[in-house]
């Protein structure tokens, strides 16, 4: 998991890297978490940040029930301690779940190549297909950017035309 940061955003067709964050509960979630399903993960900044905020409640406002219909999986990954992302998701009354990228800090996102030299991810999306392979990605030009949902439509059809 020693992927170089300045060489960009993880691009399509690569295999996703080895990885280890930790879900809301403590537990680890890994590459293998990520095979069997389409997988969208949510790159972003800050918890209670206003983007962040804004981005969340958007995904899952616009989002959530197209997603579940269509059986694909969304996480919400930053580089904040997972009781900082839970008390996050609570505030903002969301189901996405929440991976942490704590400790060591952001070494999941220097392996997708979206750890920003400030400390914190990049705000971006990437979307993995069922083989774990990276099947779309995008990073916002600046962390204050919000990426829309249309972007994931449009994602999700890019991956809809790879199969």
């Amino acid at each position: 998991m020693t992927a170089d940061a300045s060489a960009g955003l993880i691009a399509p067709g690569t295999p996703v890297p080895e990885f280890r964050l930790q879900r809301e509960d403590g537990r680890e979630f890994t590459r293998a978490d990520l095979k069997g399903q389409t997988t969208i993960l949510v790159f972003y900044p800050f918890a209670f940040s206003p983007v962040c905020t804004d981005q969340l409640g958007l995904y899952e406002d616009v989002l959530s029930d197209y997603l579940e219909q269509r059986g694909v999986a969304m996480y919400g990954i930053s580089c904040d301690a997972r009781w900082s992302q839970t008390a996050f998701r609570e505030k903002l009354g969301v189901a996405i779940p929440q991976l942490s990228d704590f400790e060591p800090k952001g070494a999941a996102c220097r392996a997708f190549g979206v750890y920003h030299p400030g400390g914190f991810p990049q705000r971006a999306l990437v979307i993995v297909g069922p083989d774990a392979a990276v099947a779309w990605s995008y990073q916002a030009p600046a962390p204050t950017d919000l990426p829309g949902a249309n972007l994931i439509f449009d994602g999700l059809a890019a991956v809809a035309a790879r199969a």
